[in-house]
């Protein structure tokens, strides 16, 4: 449709139901005004007489498997109602103008193929896109598009995973006619950040934001993940997802990041092997001794963190399939204290009076005393996000807890959401 029809259909109500099921009914009104506001973003930038398409695609929260992916191991994860929208509509000379709202306008082409962008910026994610989706054996053109987000950089809630999936989205829908599944779209991502991008990124963030929902991915074949999605309601079973920001200082950690799956990898390379998985507690047990003398206590650690959170997320998921909650609950709490005590991510031994996630941590455990509830580190750790499980009476009094000590606006409410990339109309 035209963008001025588009404007028109939005504001009158033309998208409701999808608004009601990809953020829920309250907040229809919300998402008429903001994607509103893009398309007459949209119309200002490229024209009104442009035929054009509607596109969301979701941030997504790590819930269980915290640093297993690397070695080949089990993960949890969710989509959640953050989300970057795009409005975009075709051209015919194979270029990408995408302009995000606050950013300057990134200008490439999709269709040569080169790596010849800067390393770590947006620009170089979507010739990586266009690069990725031609190496697969897809059709890839041009296409202008103004995109807005909700999902906070430095959230844990990946920002930048969205934003390649968005592109991929959009060459599939534009191109494609949807053909590539989900997970290719994740796995070409994967690929734009790791060869255009720069960064040797995992698979998980880019599928959870692809795919949606709550979903298990089993990393033992690298190249090709397991993916299960499963099918649990958190709304429906009272409960939200809150993520708080306690501001750490994010410099410096690329070390503290670094040595966990160089611990993980030390520790597998003394039983002959590239990684953890495969190995069980019992044969790094026996040969703890000896792994003192060579490896270290830290590393010993870490690899026993790897073994039970790889198994726990495997007791996770089948939680979440009977619809056992107590039982995640459970998983999520175990999950956080082996994060803390084993694997030792909740501060950075570099500045031991920042400790920012292990106090939101137990300001949660004090808020939530008298509730059933779940918390844990979020991400890569050592500074950044805590997540946890808080009942929905229980949101108000968490949130105003949590922004008491880390600043208004730290603590965000989401629900899980079921549906990843997605085009609307």
């Amino acid at each position: 449709m035209k963008i001025t029809e588009l404007t028109d259909k939005i504001k009158n109500g033309g998208f409701d139901a999808s608004f009601a099921r990809l953020y829920g009914k309250d907040a229809i009104e919300i998402q008429r005004i903001r994607y509103a506001k893009a398309a007459e973003s949209f119309c200002e930038l490229f024209g009104s007489d442009r035929d054009v398409h509607v596109f969301s695609v979701p941030g997504r929260s790590e819930i269980s498997g915290n640093h297993t992916d690397h070695n080949r191991g089990c993960v949890l994860a969710a989509a959640v109602d953050l989300d970057i929208i795009a409005i975009a509509s075709k051209r015919d000379d194979g270029i990408a103008t995408v302009k995000s709202e606050g950013f300057d306008a990134d200008t490439v082409s999709v269709t040569d193929g080169k790596n010849d962008c800067k390393k770590y910026s947006s620009a170089a994610l979507i010739k990586g896109m266009g690069a990725g989706f031609l190496k697969e054996g897809y059709d890839v053109g041009g296409f202008d598009a103004f995109t807005t987000s909700n999902v906070k950089k430095g959230s844990g809630l990946s920002s930048s995973a969205a934003f390649e999936v968005m592109i991929g989205t959009l060459l599939n829908y534009l191109y494609n006619e949807g053909k590539a599944d989900e997970p290719e779209v994740a796995r070409i991502a994967q690929y734009a950040e790791n060869e255009f991008f720069g960064k040797p990124c995992g698979l998980m963030d880019q599928t959870a934001c692809a795919v949606g929902g709550f979903i298990a991915i089993d990393f033992i074949d690298p190249v090709a993940a397991k993916i299960e999605k499963l099918p649990f309601d958190l709304t429906a079973a009272g409960y939200s997802l809150c993520i708080t920001d306690t501001g750490g200082n994010h410099a410096d950690l690329n070390e503290d990041y670094a040595s966990v799956p160089s611990d993980m990898k030390l520790v597998a390379s003394k039983f002959g092997r590239d990684v953890l998985r495969g190995l069980s507690i019992e044969e790094i047990a026996e040969k703890v001794p000896e792994l003192r003398e060579t490896v270290g206590d830290r590393a010993i650690l870490r690899a026993f963190h790897f073994i039970t959170e790889n198994d726990r997320v495997a007791f996770q998921s089948d939680a979440l399939k009977r619809g056992d909650l107590d039982a995640f609950l459970d998983g999520v709490k175990e999950s956080g204290r082996s994060s803390f005590m084993w694997l030792q991510n909740c501060f950075t031994v570099k500045n031991i009076y920042e400790q920012g996630v292990s106090l939101a941590l137990f300001m949660s455990e004090y808020l939530l005393r008298d509730k059933k509830a779940a918390y844990r580190v979020h991400g890569g750790g050592f500074a950044g996000t805590v997540q946890a499980f808080v009942p929905h009476e229980a949101v108000g009094m968490y949130t105003e807890g949590m922004e008491k000590v880390f600043g208004k606006g730290s603590c965000t409410p989401l629900s899980i959401r079921a549906e990843g990339a997605v085009m609307l109309g």
